[in-house]
C-alpha cells in the first residue's frame, strides 16, 4: 500500500511488529492475509520478518527522527555521546565540502558558500 500524497504514516510500535510477526510465524497466517487485515504493505511485514530474524526482538524498537537532534540539544552530553555528535557534524562537512560548498550561519541565516565564493541563501529555493 503506497501512502499518498500529504497523507501521515501509520508509526508501528514494537509491539505491534512482534504481534504481526508472530501471527505469521507461530500461527502460519499468510502474509498476503496479514497485509488486507492490519493494513500493512508485503513489503514492510516481510522488512520486520527480516530483521526479527536477522538481528532480534530490540531491532523492531521505531527509529524516529535524527538521532543526533536529541544530543544536540541535551546540555548534560556523556563524553561518548558529544564525541558521537562531533564526529556527525564533522561527517556531515566533510560530504558538503567534496560537493563543492559549505555552509555558514544557521536558521534563516544559513548561507550555502560554493567553493567560488558564491553564496546562495538556500539551495532548494535558488534558482
Amino acid at each position: 500500500m503506497a501512502g499518498k500524497k500529504g497523507t501521515s504514516h501509520r508509526k508501528w510500535s514494537k509491539e505491534d511488529k512482534l504481534n504481526i510477526i508472530r501471527l505469521h510465524l507461530d500461527e502460519h497466517i499468510s502474509i498476503r492475509e496479514i497485509e488486507k487485515e492490519h493494513k500493512v504493505s508485503h513489503s514492510m511485514v516481510s522488512r520486520w520478518m527480516r530483521i526479527y530474524l536477522e538481528e532480534g526482538e530490540d531491532a523492531l524498537e521505531p527509529h524516529n527522527g535524527n538521532p543526533y537532534s536529541a544530543l544536540h540539544t541535551s546540555k548534560s552530553l556523556s563524553e561518548i555521546e558529544r564525541l558521537r555528535l562531533m564526529v556527525a557534524k564533522l561527517e556531515v562537512e566533510n560530504a558538503r565540502l567534496k560537493k563543492g560548498y559549505e555552509v555558514k550561519g544557521v536558521g534563516a541565516n544559513k548561507e550555502y558558500v560554493t567553493g567560488s565564493g558564491k553564496i546562495t541563501k538556500s539551495l532548494k529555493h535558488s534558482e
